[in-house]
């Protein structure tokens, strides 16, 4: 996997630095932006003191690998847990990458989205999309520790609470482990035929495999400089391994206190937020 180099366009078509570099305004040419975000989101973002630079996305074409599995016995399928990361990875560093190109201090509201396609067995397409802003006033200051546009997929109504309370984004932190749950035998089976009992071997085989992704997330979380993960959450999906091939994502958005030592809003204050919707 490629490592990330802040304002490199290498992995971004031609056509997408171009439309991204149009947008930024150039002469008499005005600035001009899109935006995933509800119209909420959008002034609630503007009163966090950011502004909407553009729709960033970034998308990875993965084909997945064979990975042997033991019926009987219930085990991380490594082979197809790294392709599950790295797939993500590469669609998250290109959201990044056109981020940097419109000069972004941070991506919010960053969507995951899958698609599974018929050309080949095995695969699968990763889309990272998200809005790009910028503050107005603290210019850079909301990057990461190394350089990096935040990522995170709160909402404009949650970003502008959380800036409020004196904390920011750091990134978007996923842990993922796929896990092969092993079948039972005849005799387990038959055993179970009739009764109410736990079944064990799956109880403690997906167990195993949430508390792996989950110590994932957190991982990556502090090596990104968070203090916590606000909204995780762990999402079960099964991408035709087989029924008993199952991945389990965590996701969340790592936050870090502001580092210029502002006062925090008091939380009364910060829970009484303007919605903005169809009733006024």
């Amino acid at each position: 996997m490629s490592a990330y180099v802040p304002g490199s366009t290498a992995s971004l078509p031609p056509g997408a630095a171009a439309r991204l570099r149009s947008m930024r305004g150039t002469g008499d040419r005005p600035a001009f932006f899109t935006s995933d975000l509800s119209v909420d989101e959008f002034l609630l973002v503007e009163q966090a003191g950011f502004e909407a630079l553009g729709l960033v996305l970034g998308s990875s074409i993965y084909h997945v690998g064979f990975q042997w599995q033991k019926w009987s016995v219930s085990q991380e399928l490594p082979v197809l847990t790294k392709a599950m990361y790295e797939a993500r990875e590469l669609a998250m560093t290109r959201m990044e990458e056109e981020a940097d190109l419109l000069g972004a201090d941070g991506v919010v509201g960053v969507r995951l989205v899958f698609k599974q396609y018929a050309m080949d067995e095995g695969v699968l397409e990763f889309q990272a999309i998200g809005t790009a802003i910028r503050h107005r006033e603290k210019k850079g200051s909301f990057r990461t520790k190394d350089n990096r546009p935040f990522t995170s997929d709160l909402s404009g109504q949650d970003l502008w609470k959380l800036v409020r309370a004196g904390y920011r984004p750091v990134s978007l932190s996923m842990g993922a482990c796929v896990y092969h749950i092993a079948h039972l035998s005849f005799m387990q089976t038959l055993k179970q035929v009739g009764r109410n009992q736990e079944m064990t071997v799956y109880t403690e085989a997906t167990y195993a495999a949430r508390e792996l992704a989950l110590e994932r997330l957190q991982a990556e979380a502090l090596q990104r400089g968070g203090i916590g993960v606000v909204g995780a959450r762990v999402e079960e999906s099964n991408w035709g391994w087989g029924a008993n091939a199952i991945e389990f994502f965590a996701v969340g958005t790592a936050v870090a206190p502001m580092s210029d030592g502002a006062p925090r809003a008091q939380l009364d204050a910060v829970q009484q937020v303007v919605t903005f919707d169809s009733a006024g």
